[in-house]
């Protein structure tokens, strides 16, 4: 059976963008958050216009590899653009999450009212591959339900001071065991499995 998977790149103190982001305005000024994606000298196999370090490439690309499908939230959504009307990866599809009708949508991405709705079709769409989560509010919703297997933090050496917070508030602790700590230059990779 496929996992439910969550690979974010967020700073020390926790964001997922900086202050100012939105529609337009994509990550607002925490751009930083993205600069190991092009900072090395490795040619992702995933995705051909990242150039990362050895050591990024090898975690992000055996990550990349595994998604089938993608489930994000509306702000996510709105913020990257609704994704040029396809996916954040360019091999799996898109199942958006959101109570408010998104007329925009393309033939590669659905309309689920919650996130338990769009795992499982995500999930039937995906097979033997992974299922994606992208987005702080997405994650949170999914793991209050029991529904997330792993999630890696890139996490990036820099406190961005404000904007979107990765994690929201949980009903009680969610304990988990680190399986992988990779150092590269500008990101530290810590994989995660959810008890």
């Amino acid at each position: 059976m496929s996992k439910v998977i969550s690979a974010h790149a967020v700073s020390v103190d926790g964001y997922i963008t900086g202050r100012g982001a939105g529609p337009g305005h994509g990550l607002g000024d925490g751009g930083t958050l993205f600069d190991w994606y092009s900072d090395g000298d490795t040619q992702s196999q995933v995705f051909d216009f990242f150039k990362l370090s050895e050591p990024s490439a090898r975690v992000f690309d055996e990550l990349a590899g595994r998604v089938g499908a993608v489930v994000a939230g509306r702000n996510t959504y709105e913020d990257s653009d609704h994704f040029g009307g396809g996916s954040p990866h360019p091999n799996a599809p898109l199942f958006l999450v959101s109570n408010r009708p998104a007329p925009e949508l393309t033939e590669r991405q659905t309309l689920c009212k919650t996130v338990e709705e769009a795992i499982e079709a995500a999930r039937e769409v995906a097979g033997d591959q992974d299922v994606a989560l992208m987005g702080g509010g997405v994650l949170t919703s999914a793991l209050r339900a029991g529904l997330v297997d792993e999630f890696v933090l890139h996490q990036v050496p820099v406190l961005l001071g404000g904007g979107r917070s990765f994690f929201q508030e949980l009903p009680s602790h969610v304990r988990l065991d680190l399986v992988q700590a990779v150092a590269a230059p500008g990101v530290t990779h810590l994989h995660y499995t959810v008890r």
